[in-house]
């Protein structure tokens, strides 16, 4: 395990903890040092149900590049509905490593968490199923443009061992998904070792954790609200 000499992502973190304007673009510093957004599927029972998907006996993984990701402090950019069907919502809590894995340990993965956040995975789901239907790739539904929206990073100190980390996702102020990290099939450490036995992660890489129960369709004019303890995040949707 090596630590990326070009990105200093815990220095990153406490400046945009002290210097609001450094957060408006998710921060830039941030955004660049993004290698690659790994998505873990179906890590929630209830969600896996929900789409009539069989529950996993390993993680289901997939990537959105850094060319997807977006601020939370800019307006929600949905694809022209007319051509490419409905965008949904899937809340999720996010990683951001400080240091590279490859077949990682436990004790490996829990120093190299760099930065938490929530982010929103949005996907094109008529064109996902389709796509699936026919057994083909579907990463036109998951990696477009502004398909990886994500909040400020917050220090990874305030969330122990990420057993119990609580968040919710708001639509118009009604409640849409209620996330407990103790419900994950695969806690977080897990995931990030499993991971790093699949493939090499490198500091900035984001892992999204995966979705509770409760994603549905995000319309023009949508208020959304991400609450993670204490910190806040509101952004629109056009």
């Amino acid at each position: 395990m090596s630590q990326s000499p070009s990105i200093s992502l815990v220095d990153t973190i406490a400046a945009s903890a002290n210097d609001d304007a450094s957060n408006a673009t998710v921060n830039d510093s941030v955004r660049a040092s993004i290698g690659k957004v790994v998505c873990v599927g179906r890590n929630y029972v209830a969600h896996a149900q929900e789409l009539g998907n069989e529950v996993p006996t390993s993680p289901i993984l997939f990537m959105k590049p850094a060319s997807s990701v977006v601020s939370v402090h800019h307006d929600i950019v949905r694809p022209d509905s007319e051509q490419f069907g409905e965008t949904h919502y899937e809340a999720e809590l996010c990683i951001q490593l400080s240091a590279d894995l490859s077949k990682a340990t436990i004790a490996q993965a829990q120093q190299a968490i760099g930065g938490v956040t929530l982010g929103l995975d949005l996907t094109l789901r008529e064109l996902q199923s389709k796509l699936k239907d026919k057994g083909h790739p579907w990463e036109r539904a998951k990696c477009f443009d502004g398909a990886c929206v994500l909040a400020d990073w917050i220090a990874p100190q305030a969330f122990g061992d990420f057993k119990n980390v609580e968040y919710q996702f708001y639509i118009n102020n009604e409640l849409k998904q209620n996330g407990d990290s103790a419900l994950m099939l695969f806690p977080v450490y897990e995931l990030l070792v499993d991971i790093s036995h699949a493939f090499s992660l490198q500091a900035g890489d984001v892992i999204m954790t995966g979705t509770p129960s409760g994603v549905g369709i995000l319309q023009a004019g949508d208020a959304l609200k991400l609450k993670l303890d204490a910190h806040e995040w509101q952004v629109q949707v056009r």
